[in-house]
């Protein structure tokens, strides 16, 4: 029997950039996963476009509508706190604007069943020969710069925490890490793994690099209008600082 699993879409205005068929696509290939799309105060016409995904297929589709916007990371936080109370195997999130295929959702639930050591895997977009990524160059360079910021942060060798397709193993210990809102509204990738290295630090459980697998993916295209503007890069820093004092300092000193 194929593992359960249910993906959070968080959306806000995102009227031009759902893709309905594709998800439609999905859901006639009897693919096993479910959605459960957040609409996060949208003001635009996406709360009714997702309304129709929801009454084309209401066993697969099905919507959380928040009245006010609340940001990306409060909106998937609330969206995974009520997925796991449909004790799925597995929990996600991805980006609406599908830049990573919904095809690739299957072998992030396959890598879960094949690796019952792993508790959460992350995206990576890793541009290599035969695979299709496409990023706009400065984009590029600057992920880049922030990603070895990151990795120096986390103490961990991760290189890509920011990409939109993320799964996760629904166990009460990994859902205890969203309990609480996030300090950061971008950077809540990295808060998620900083809670979890806060958490296990010291104690017998398995280290946060034990558990955390980046799966290159094949494909991955980036679509025109994306929220994240070039000045919140810079502001990304001071964002880091803020998880490393929250989470990380005590424990590395301890």
């Amino acid at each position: 029997m194929p593992s359960s699993a249910v993906i959070v879409i968080p959306c806000y205005n995102e009227e031009k950039r759902l893709k309905l068929e594709e998800f439609k696509k999905f859901s006639r290939e009897n693919h096993p996963q479910r959605f459960l799309f957040v609409n996060d105060g949208s003001t635009d016409g996406t709360l009714r476009l997702l309304e129709n995904l929801g009454h084309y297929d209401p066993q697969r589709f099905a919507i959380h509508h928040l009245p006010q916007n609340v940001g990306k990371a409060e909106a998937v936080r609330k969206g995974l706190l009520r997925a796991f109370d449909a004790r799925p195997d597995y929990l996600g999130y991805w980006d609406a604007d599908l830049a990573t295929p919904l095809r690739a959702i299957a072998d992030f639930c396959a890598l879960l069943d094949a690796r019952p050591d792993l508790e959460m895997v992350f995206g990576a977009r890793v541009r290599l020969l035969g695979r299709s990524i496409e990023r706009s160059t400065i984009r590029h360079y600057l992920g880049r710069i922030l990603a070895t910021a990151i990795s120096l942060v986390l103490g961990l060798g991760i290189y890509d925490t920011q990409c939109g397709a993320k799964l996760l193993r629904a166990s009460p210990a990994i859902m205890e890490l969203f309990r609480q809102p996030f300090l950061t509204k971008w950077l809540f990738d990295v808060e998620i793994l900083a809670r979890l290295i806060q958490a296990r630090r010291g104690t017998s459980l398995r280290q946060a690099e034990e558990v955390v697998y980046e799966l290159p993916l094949h494909e991955w295209h980036a679509v025109a209008g994306s929220k994240v503007r070039a000045r919140d890069f810079v502001e990304a820093f001071f964002r880091l600082a803020m998880i490393y004092w929250k989470y990380l300092r005590s424990s590395r000193h301890n």
